[in-house]
């Protein structure tokens, strides 16, 4: 029997019914049947308490003194996702985080697929990155298209970004991550997140340094 799947979710849950999944996907590939409510906590770094309240929000899911059923679990939290199924996706900058990110093949096991790289630069067009050839930017709307690519990843320079977000959601993307440093502005009905890795670090270089007062005093 199909769950329905919840209307509203609070944004911080999506981001760790995410980390459920990782967690259920690799005790399912390791051929768990059942996992207790606290050891899933522990592995995604979560408190029980938190965890059951989370799960909530999809309906009854354990059995009291047997834990979780492991592959329902995970794939109720699959479907609630939305990545049940795979998810096509472009990306946008062949620089090194974009070749990376291209060449990560954690991607595919967790429903996104890479079906179009692109970059303006004509030394990277033509490249073999993880099993795609990097195409010119003037093919991305026919790429697009074609594969009916839902999700844009932009790895770009912070000046051109806004005209990729452009393209993309003119195009019919309707989901952009956004790496390059600089806020985009997106249409009515495109969902843009935005990944900065200096501040998560700026963020890690205040956690350290707090801590080192905590152990002076």
């Amino acid at each position: 029997m199909i769950q329905p799947r919840p209307r509203t979710i609070p944004e911080a849950t999506v981001a760790r019914l995410a980390v459920y999944l990782r967690v259920l996907t690799t005790l399912a590939d390791g051929g768990r049947g059942t996992v207790a409510s606290g050891e899933l906590a522990e592995a995604a770094g979560v408190n029980p308490a938190g965890l059951r309240k989370d799960l909530s929000h999809l309906g009854p899911c354990g059995v009291r003194g047997v834990g979780y059923e492991v592959r329902t679990l995970r794939d109720r939290i699959a479907r609630v996702l939305g990545v049940e199924r795979s998810r096509a996706c472009v990306l946008v900058g062949i620089g090194n985080l974009g070749s990376a990110l291209a060449d990560y093949a954690g991607f595919g096991t967790r429903g996104f697929e890479f079906v179009g790289l692109f970059d303006a630069a004509p030394a990277r067009v033509g490249q073999h990155i993880g099993g795609l050839t990097v195409r010119p930017l003037a093919d991305l709307e026919d790429v697009v298209a074609a594969t009916r690519a839902s999700i844009g990843v932009i790895t770009t320079p912070a000046e051109v970004a806004q005209s990729i977000c452009d393209r993309l959601a003119a195009a019919g993307v309707r989901s952009i991550l956004n790496f390059a440093p600089v806020t985009l502005a997106a249409p009515p009905g495109v969902d843009v997140r935005k990944v900065d890795l200096s501040v998560e670090l700026q963020v890690l270089a205040f956690l350290g340094q707090q801590r080192l007062v905590e152990e002076v005093s």
